[in-house]
């Protein structure tokens, strides 16, 4: 198969009447030059050019051909610059990653007024990071600091987690902490991992001890588990801002509103791209939104 380079060497020795030359031209080495030369001649099957004395002479079949690609390169190159203008003046993008829930509630909503392009990787923090390590993406929102060389972490916001029940679900009141976490142990507990990580940290905050119950029913995300709660399936911790819609057309309830847990996430980004204007200009935007 014939590679694009062939043909732009060629002509650039076409023009120049010199390999040496032409790989000056075209910042090259001058063995690599003449290689592309002498694969184009093998790919064609004939010679394209004499060689003479420190000069180049394009044979029948050379001048043939050189008549047949030049205005096909030239016109892809003139095309490829037009791109280049036009990318270089068109909104900067942007790669942010984040959990799909909170892309979703919080950046989604206003990604039409960052002034710059957005492309949104989803998946959970430790696959986040190494998209980050790998510069597949520019930067990510974390739950956790993880230390990573290279990498810097910033605050950003504070979520809340909240008790959330079917709207009909009955509230008992407890005047014992035991008591409420024995009845807390008898629902049905709805969860997006098998692990409980948001229901293990409610309960060391508030009963200083891991959870005495395990999932009744384990469902891909958050949004899922949402659904299941309104579909009168149990239980569960969701973040605040998911619930506001739900609330108000009494498609679910929070309940115990002062047993909450919070967690603190942070902006990631390289340490060598801090003073990037658009990433800084896009940290201003994302604090300004929470």
């Amino acid at each position: 198969m014939v590679d694009f380079e062939w043909y732009r060497s060629f002509i650039s020795i076409f023009k120049q009447s010199s390999v040496s030359e032409a790989a000056r031209t075209r910042m090259m080495t001058q063995p690599a030059m003449s290689q592309h030369l002498a694969s184009l001649e093998a790919e064609v099957g004939e010679l394209l050019f004499t060689r003479a004395p420190r000069k180049m002479i394009p044979t029948e079949r050379g001048k043939a051909l050189y008549t047949q690609v030049v205005p096909l390169i030239e016109a892809l190159e003139e095309t490829t610059q037009n791109l280049k203008s036009n990318a270089a003046t068109s909104l900067p993008a942007i790669r942010i990653g984040a959990a799909k829930e909170f892309f979703r509630e919080k950046l989604a909503p206003h990604i039409g007024s960052y002034q710059m392009r957005i492309f949104a990787y989803m998946g959970v923090a430790s696959k986040l990071l190494d998209l980050l390590v790998e510069e597949k993406v520019d930067i990510i929102v974390m739950s956790q600091k993880i230390s990573t060389p290279g990498i810097e972490y910033i605050p950003y916001m504070q979520e809340e987690f909240a008790l959330v029940t079917p709207p009909d679900y009955s509230e008992p009141t407890f005047d014992e902490l035991d008591v409420l976490e024995a009845w807390l142990c008898c629902q049905p507990w709805i969860s997006y991992d098998f692990d409980l990580p948001i229901i293990r940290r409610f309960w060391r905050e508030h009963f200083q001890k891991r959870p005495q119950t395990h999932p009744t029913h384990v469902v891909p995300d958050l949004h899922s588990v949402l659904t299941a709660i309104e579909q009168g399936a149990g239980i569960s911790l969701l973040p605040t801002f998911m619930l506001d819609d739900h609330l108000s057309r009494n498609k679910v309830k929070v309940i115990y509103p002062s047993y909450t847990v919070h967690n603190d996430l942070y902006l990631a980004y390289q340490t060598k791209n801090r003073n990037l204007a658009h990433l800084k200009s896009l940290i201003e935007m994302l604090k300004k939104a929470v």
